[in-house]
Order: C-alpha cells, then sequence, then structure tokens
C-alpha cells in the first residue's frame, strides 16, 4: 500500500502525483540544489498553493519555504514542410527550509 495521499488538502481532486510530472535535471537546475531549490515539471493549471502541498505530500519530511512558477512556451519545430510546436508547460522552483531534509532524488546530483 502507497502511504501517498489520493487527493490534496484543498478538496481539488488532484493527486500529488498529477501535480508533479517529474524532476527537471539541468546544469542550471543542479546549480540550485547547493541553496536547497529543486525544479520540477508540473501541470499547467497547477498553482502554487497545489505545488506545495503535493512536494510536502510526496517527499515526507520536507518543508517548503517558497515556490516560483514559470511558463515555458513551446518551441517551434521545422520538419520538411510541416511547422508545429512542442507542449508548452510549467516549471516550478521549490525552496525548502534550511531545517528541512533534503529530497532523496537529487541527493547524488549535487
Amino acid at each position: 500500500m502507497s502511504t501517498i495521499p489520493t487527493k490534496l488538502k484543498d478538496g481539488t481532486g488532484k493527486s500529488p502525483r498529477e501535480i508533479i510530472i517529474r524532476p527537471i535535471i539541468t546544469e542550471k537546475a543542479t546549480a540550485g540544489l547547493e541553496e536547497k531549490k529543486y525544479t520540477f515539471k508540473v501541470r499547467t493549471d497547477a498553482n502554487k498553493i497545489e505545488i506545495k502541498q503535493a512536494v510536502e505530500a510526496l517527499f515526507k519530511g520536507v518543508e517548503v519555504e517558497s515556490v516560483n512558477t514559470i511558463k515555458i512556451p513551446g518551441k517551434k519545430r521545422v520538419r520538411g514542410r510541416a511547422v508545429g510546436y512542442t507542449p508548452d508547460y510549467k516549471k516550478a522552483i521549490v525552496k525548502v527550509t534550511e531545517k528541512s531534509k533534503p529530497i532523496e532524488f537529487f541527493e547524488g546530483l549535487a
């Protein structure tokens, strides 16, 4: 049995796993690990409160200090005569408190 709650506290019906899609691991994101900043790709309709609750629900012992969100527009891609765009997505930079334990997934990266 999983101990991750199926819904958030605010009653929106979204589970934490639906809100946080995946971690973003780039050079800039790994540089933020020293300041206890973790970067995630999140749902485009998720707000800062939902993201904070989802991170605290998924990673036990983590206390979120602040959440910054960025909407990333899709890039134009051309294949022959066909022109299209990559999907838009939302990125969240989550800063945890100093007394909070680190997120285990990111421990080996810094």
